[in-house]
């Protein structure tokens, strides 16, 4: 298969690792992958007030022993590794009981690791038993196929939306509950369901729209979700009859969010603009007098685009650099026209050439 074949927005059923098999090498963008956490769970576990606890029982998070997981674990880390594009990259969510193990193998198949994130639960489930800390948290890996990956990572997207301040790594989101929390019959659809709100800021802040977003463990289908809201791709794989139920229930309520949260203009870079363009066509004309903002140097506007001050010639930024004795310089807001940085007569041309 070739990766214009590709087949996307779609849930595929059966086991992960043949399924992974199937899909083209550096053919995804960015994986999310919720692997069973192993939590080698020994009988129930009850409230103090003799209700039983909805903890993570099923047979899909059983595992003969820690050799098992690991094989199983390398051996879709291996297939996800193959399908990932050159610059794309792999986020790996677990609890205390597989984190580190999966981070093991992580750098093990020479995947390189960014980040590691702490999703910090706001309401998380109590320790019923008083016997431990209350487990309040999971981690996240986020990884590229090598040190040489050069990521999609929408730091401007990530800062605006942190208020203006860099979007830190500990990340405080509630756990899924409510109207979210999706149920069959009263109970929980899937035991271990995301929420949307983990997987939006993943899938904003390290993907473009119209990238391809796998998940090896759809389950109830958060990722597909978040996906298809966001204006990207998706490519689910899950096994279960129910949880790929649950998962295109959902899908079917979801549509793309408004056009202008999920673009990606935040990140885009400006056109360049060369000084010398701006004078060629007259915004700024040959033979004009720059000067710094409090008036202590100044430079004339040469025919070629360049500027000279006394026996100091060059470009906006060095002409300012040299006379500030600096090693470098903005230029384009250094220097003034009319009382304004020449940097606004920039941002003109862009505004009406560049819409």
């Amino acid at each position: 298969m070739s990766i214009e074949s590709l087949e996307t927005n779609v849930i595929i059923q059966g086991d992960c690792v043949e399924i992974l098999k199937t899909i083209p090498d550096k053919s995804v963008d960015l994986i999310f992958a919720d692997p069973p956490y192993n939590l080698q769970l020994k009988g129930d576990l009850w409230r103090p007030n003799n209700t039983k606890v909805s903890a993570v029982s099923d047979d899909w998070d059983k595992y003969d022993s820690f050799a098992t997981y690991d094989d199983f674990t390398t051996k879709w880390l291996t297939e996800c590794r193959r399908v990932l594009k050159d610059n794309g990259t792999i986020w790996v969510i677990g609890s205390y009981h597989n984190i580190f193990r999966v981070g093991k193998i992580v750098q093990d198949l020479d995947y390189w690791i960014f980040n590691d994130i702490l999703w910090i639960k706001t309401n998380p489930m109590p320790n019923f038993k008083g016997t431990r800390f209350n487990n309040s948290h999971e981690t996240l890996i986020w990884a590229g196929k090598s040190e040489k990956s050069k990521p999609t990572f929408n730091y401007k997207t990530m800062k605006t939306y942190n208020e203006d301040k860099q979007m830190r790594s500990d990340w405080f989101i509630p756990i899924c509950s409510g109207q979210e929390r999706v149920k069959i019959n009263g109970e929980k659809a899937h035991s271990t369901q995301k929420p949307l709100a983990l997987l939006r800021r993943i899938i904003n802040a390290t993907s473009k729209p119209g990238d391809i977003v796998l998940d090896p463990f759809l389950g109830s289908g958060t990722t597909a979700v978040a996906a298809k809201e966001l204006g990207r791709q998706y490519i689910g794989i899950e096994r279960d009859d129910t949880y790929i139920k649950v998962a295109k229930q959902r899908l079917d309520k979801t549509t793309l969010l408004d056009e202008a949260l999920v673009s990606s203009k935040l990140e885009a870079k400006a056109p360049r603009v060369a000084f010398g363009l701006l004078v060629d066509i007259g915004l700024i004309k040959s033979g004009t007098i720059l000067t710094s903002k409090d008036g202590k140097y100044s430079a004339a506007v040469t025919v070629n685009g360049s500027l000279k001050s006394g026996d100091i010639e060059g470009s906006i930024h060095k002409v300012g650099a040299i006379l500030q004795n600096q090693p470098s310089c903005n230029g384009w807001m250094f220097w003034y026209m009319n009382n304004l940085p020449i940097d606004n007569i920039r941002q003109k041309y862009l505004e009406e050439n560049h819409a």
